[in-house]
C-alpha cells in the first residue's frame, strides 16, 4: 500500500500460546504485520493456522502471549478492561460467520445498536442507519427479525452494525462460510464498494478462495508463521 496511508493495525513479534491440556499449543509464531487505511486484506491459511487467532487478537478479544498489537498507535497490551471495551466497541466492527444478532430486535434496531449505546441522537443514528442500510440493500426489510430474514440478509445485517460507528477497521472472521455463492459473491461486491467508495479497511479471516480472489493483499500463514505475503497491484 501507500506509504504515505496511515498504519492501522500493527503487529510485532506476536506470539500466542494456548494450554491444552499437558499440551502448549502454539497458535502464533512471533508474526508480524501491518495493515493500513483503506486496506482490502485476508489472512488466509488451513485450519488451526493462526488466522482467527491473529483477528482475535487484532480486534482486542485476546491477548498476545508476547509481542505488541497496536491499532492506531494504541498499544492493546498496555490498555485497562474497561478501555479495551470501549475500543472495541468504538474503533473496530466485528462481522463473524454465524452472524451474532440479536433475534428480539429488528434488523434496524441491531444496526443501530453500536450507536445506540454510543449515546448518539436518535435522529442521527436514524439517518446513519437507514442510509447504510440502503447501501447493503436491506430497503424494506428494517422491521423484520432475523429468523425472518435469509443468511445473506442477516449477513447484510451483521455488515451494516458493523461500520455503521465509521470504525477504523472492520473483521470478518470466515464472513462466507454459511452462505451459498451468489450471495457470497453479491455480499464481498457489497464490501468491495464500500472500501473502494468510503475507504473502509476490511480485514478478512479466510479459508474461502472466493474472498481471496477479491482480496488486494493476501497473508498465507501456516503454522503459526507467515508464509507469503502477496500485494496484488
Amino acid at each position: 500500500m501507500s506509504k504515505n496511508q496511515k498504519t492501522i493495525v500493527e503487529l510485532e513479534a506476536v506470539a500466542k500460546v494456548y494450554a491444552q491440556g499437558d499440551q502448549a499449543v502454539h497458535a502464533l509464531r512471533g508474526i508480524t504485520m501491518s495493515i493500513s487505511e483503506g486496506e482490502f486484506t485476508a489472512i488466509s491459511g488451513p485450519s488451526g493456522s493462526g488466522k482467527t487467532t491473529a483477528l482475535n487478537l487484532i480486534g482486542a478479544l485476546d491477548t498476545p502471549t508476547s509481542g505488541t498489537v497496536r491499532l492506531e498507535d494504541a498499544d492493546l497490551g498496555t490498555m485497562s478492561r474497561q478501555a479495551l471495551s470501549l475500543l472495541r466497541r468504538d474503533r473496530i466492527g466485528f462481522v463473524f460467520q454465524a452472524y451474532n444478532l440479536l433475534p428480539v430486535l429488528s434488523a434496524y434496531e441491531n444496526a443501530e445498536l453500536v450507536l445506540a449505546v454510543q449515546g448518539v441522537a436518535q435522529s442521527e443514528r436514524r439517518e446513519r442507519v437507514m442510509d447504510i442500510m440502503a447501501q447493503c440493500g436491506l430497503e424494506g426489510l428494517e422491521d423484520r427479525r432475523p429468523s425472518e430474514l435469509s443468511g445473506g440478509q442477516q449477513q447484510r445485517v451483521a455488515i451494516a452494525r458493523a461500520i455503521a460507528s465509521n470504525p477504523a477497521v472492520v473483521l470478518a472472521d470466515e464472513p462466507t462460510a454459511n452462505i451459498d455463492s451468489t450471495t457470497a459473491n453479491t455480499l464481498l461486491g457489497m464490501m468491495e464498494t464500500l472500501n473502494q467508495k468510503q475507504n473502509i479497511t476490511f480485514l478478512f479471516s479466510t479459508h474461502d478462495q472466493r474472498v481471496m480472489d477479491r482480496a488486494r493483499r493476501v497473508i498465507h500463514l501456516v503454522d503459526g508463521q507467515i508464509d507469503s505475503d502477496d500485494v496484488r497491484t
